[in-house]
């Protein structure tokens, strides 16, 4: 089980440097955000499980189960948020609040 757990975390870091290099390669705030969405969505609960795998069920796994999986619900939310912000200061969506 414990090389599992290794295997996933594997793939969630490499996931990490993969978007990281792709966020400080390409310009502009709004593609940044693409390639930094797969961080909060897929790595962190990679993370989280792999936490699980490694340390076995107790409190603290159930804590850190619990930040990864909000931290996966809340990114795209915050991103959609970041983006909207971006678009108005930029000028391409008016001011406005949504009705």
């Amino acid at each position: 089980m414990e090389t599992f757990a290794y295997v996933l975390l594997f793939i969630a870091v490499a996931l990490i440097v993969i978007s990281s290099w792709a966020a400080l390669w390409l310009r502009g705030v709004l593609v940044r955000l693409h390639y930094l969405s797969p961080v909060t969505t897929v790595a962190s609960p990679l993370i989280g499980v792999s936490l699980l795998l490694a340390n076995g069920w107790s409190l603290t796994t159930g804590l850190m189960l619990l930040t990864s999986f909000m931290l996966a619900a809340a990114g795209p939310a915050i991103a959609v948020a970041i983006a909207r912000v971006v678009t108005q200061r930029e000028g391409i969506t008016p001011a406005e609040s949504p009705e």
